[in-house]
This record gives C-alpha cells, sequence and structure tokens, in this order.
C-alpha cells in the first residue's frame, strides 16, 4: 500500500462508498485509478466487500448483547470453540482473547427469545464453561470503518519503514 491507496481507503470510510467516480472527485484521483486500485486492494484482501453496510434497527435487529465466554482449555480449543461460537445464528463478532475471560462475542438480536436462544447455544458449544451476557443500552460509537477513528496523516505515516509508534 502507498499513500494514495491511503488516500482512497480514508474517503471509502469517509464517504461510505466505493463508487470510483464519487471517489476520485473527493481525493482528485482519476477515477480509471481509483477503479485500479481498489480492484487491486480486493484482490489483496484489504477491501472486504462493498460497503454495503445495513441499519441494523430498520431490519429489526435492535438488540446488542455482548457475551464473555470462558473455555475448557484443550489442544486447539480457541480455534475449535471460536469457530462453534462463530457459527451461532445472530453472532457478528468472535475474539480470542487474554485475561480471565477466553472470548468476546458480540450478536444483534430482535427478541429476547432470541436472546435465551442464544445463551443455549452458546452454553451447548462443547468446551464452553461459564457465559456472562450484556445487553447494550444505548450505542455511543459503531463505527463500522476503523479508518475513520485516525487521521490520514497517522495512517500515511505507518506505510513509512521507521514507524515506530
Amino acid at each position: 500500500m502507498d499513500e494514495k491507496d491511503v488516500t482512497i481507503l480514508s474517503a471509502v470510510a469517509r464517504l461510505g462508498t466505493g463508487s470510483a467516480e464519487k471517489l476520485s472527485e473527493e481525493t482528485d484521483i482519476p477515477t480509471s485509478t481509483v477503479h485500479y486500485r481498489l480492484e487491486k486492494l480486493r484482490e489483496r484482501g484489504v477491501v472486504t466487500n462493498d460497503l454495503l453496510d445495513v441499519d441494523l434497527e430498520a431490519v429489526g435487529l435492535n438488540i446488542t448483547v455482548i457475551t464473555e465466554v470462558t473455555a475448557e482449555y484443550s489442544e486447539q480449543y480457541h480455534d475449535d470453540v471460536g469457530e462453534a461460537l462463530a457459527d451461532v445464528e445472530g453472532v457478528n463478532q468472535v475474539y480470542f482473547t487474554m485475561g480471565d475471560t477466553d472470548f468476546v462475542v458480540i450478536a444483534h438480536l430482535s427478541s429476547r427469545g432470541m436472546v435465551e436462544r442464544l445463551i443455549e447455544d452458546y452454553e451447548s458449544v462443547d468446551g464452553v464453561e461459564q457465559t456472562s451476557s450484556k445487553f447494550v443500552i444505548k450505542t455511543i460509537k459503531d463505527e463500522p470503518r476503523p479508518l475513520n477513528d485516525f487521521d490520514p496523516e497517522t495512517l500515511a505515516a505507518l506505510l513509512q519503514p521507521d514507524a515506530t509508534e
């Protein structure tokens, strides 16, 4: 990646679009260059979707549940248990963590009944010892494009070979 790629990705995050025309207008990079670079970023796995974000509340998924999961230690448990948790319907994110909790799991659901089923599904996973779930009362920040959390200059500095901070 170079500074043009960072400029394009920052514009994608800011505008919420993958339109080469709109990104070209925003960045002053020619449309054909934007299109080519986005395609290369997709091929390399840097860009993983076409930014078709969905308002979860608009489709009825207005309950966010964050669950801490403690699992029984065994060889490859982080992969086996993690993948089983990821396969539970409604689960959007699974993180293997250090500390007292082995996994943090985030799900978006529509009803208390779905929450009950979710917890039952977690507890039926081989290796899961304990769960502790929390309902989100109010979302303060939910940035689907993490590049929005950085100044473009900070991201460009990461490209420098001597970037140590």
